[in-house]
């Protein structure tokens, strides 16, 4: 039996009006509204997928006959990819591809940017602008008009090369045979860019390197910007050079930058896709004997060309492996000072 003083306490304690709950429950509860929209689309769009990639690299599947066709197979998936001598072509022309452009990119990017900096104060933004735009440019309107760029009769490259080659001086030096190795690179016929397996891996990174370096000099540039103009005043005061600056301050102050900046660039050399997908003719088969195809571009053959969604998902979960382990190579490579941040 409860005692009187307690039943009459709670009989006599106001009940809270609608208006105090409603706000408590506002309180209490609100946030978590505004946030399930971000963690409804990230389960949906984000989450399943990859928990769905996961599954279906273990199960052969042709999408044509709907979910109930799936098989389990267990690693057969994975283990057909590894031993498939067109995925390890397709790795060694992503390697290939990403090592030639995106050193290309970073060897230019950070002392133009550099110069960007330290000359052109005023019209540092519309030169970084202008170098920038390459990269917002559509992918695909900027292969096709690097295919005709590369076209073996008619493209610029092999008009200006031959057009350098029949000038007077160089038949001059061509016919001598003290300086013929000046010129002796260059065609005497045109070249056949996409046309020769060898020629189309150079031909997608020239492609990359012109979309993608003006990205790094972005990056470079404001990381440069942080940098305190005092250090580079002591140092001209000191009687260090342009160059003696550029490789004693900005270069070592730049690290964490850098590996930023080239760790997007391992990401994005290993998703290649849309470039030598466009410039092969718009075939996965990357061109003449497989040239040009990329890791994507074997994902892409296997899952929509071959309908084997099992091989392609098991793809995708060996090239997030081939990533990680690059970019720990990096990180690795970089030391602990690529991490550290400027004091």
């Amino acid at each position: 039996m409860s005692s009187p003083s307690l039943s009459s306490s709670a009989k006599s304690s106001p009940r809270l009006s609608w208006r105090i709950r409603w706000h408590i429950w506002q309180r209490r509860y609100a946030p978590y509204m505004f946030l399930a929209p971000f963690f409804i689309l990230f389960a949906i769009f984000g989450l399943f997928p990859i928990v769905f990639t996961i599954f279906v690299s273990v199960q052969e599947w042709n999408p044509i006959q709907g979910l109930g066709a799936m098989e389990f197979v267990g690693i057969e998936n994975y283990t057909w990819v590894l031993t498939d001598p067109d995925f390890w072509k397709a790795l060694y022309n992503t390697l290939f591809i990403g090592v030639l452009s995106g050193l290309a990119q970073h060897l230019v990017a950070i002392p133009l940017a550099f110069l960007l900096i330290m000359s052109f104060k005023r019209w540092r933004h519309p030169f970084t602008a202008a170098y920038f735009l390459p990269y917002i440019t559509s992918t695909v309107a900027i292969a096709i008009v690097f295919n005709t760029i590369f076209g073996t009769q008619y493209g610029i490259i092999n008009q200006t090369l031959m057009a350098f080659r029949q000038t007077p001086l160089v038949e001059f030096l061509a016919s001598s045979s003290w300086s013929s190795w000046l010129v002796g690179w260059l065609p005497e016929e045109p070249i056949r860019w996409l046309g020769r397996a060898r020629n189309i891996k150079p031909a997608i990174g020239i492609l990359v390197f012109w979309k993608y370096f003006g990205w790094n000099v972005v990056i470079y540039s404001a990381g440069l910007s942080t940098i305190p103009r005092t250090y580079y005043d002591a140092a001209e005061v000191d009687g260090a050079n342009a160059l003696q600056r550029f490789w004693h301050i900005s270069l070592p102050l730049l690290r964490p930058i850098m590996f930023f900046a080239i760790s997007l660039t391992i990401i994005g050399s290993m998703q290649l896709f849309e470039e030598p997908f466009i410039l092969a003719g718009a075939s996965p088969m990357g061109g003449i004997n497989n040239a040009g195809m990329t890791v994507a571009m074997y994902l892409y053959r296997e899952g929509f060309g071959f309908n084997e969604m099992g091989t392609a998902a098991a793809t995708t979960w060996i090239l997030f492996v081939v990533i990680g382990i690059l970019t720990g190579l990096q990180f690795w490579l970089s030391g602990r000072g690529g991490l550290e941040t400027r004091g």
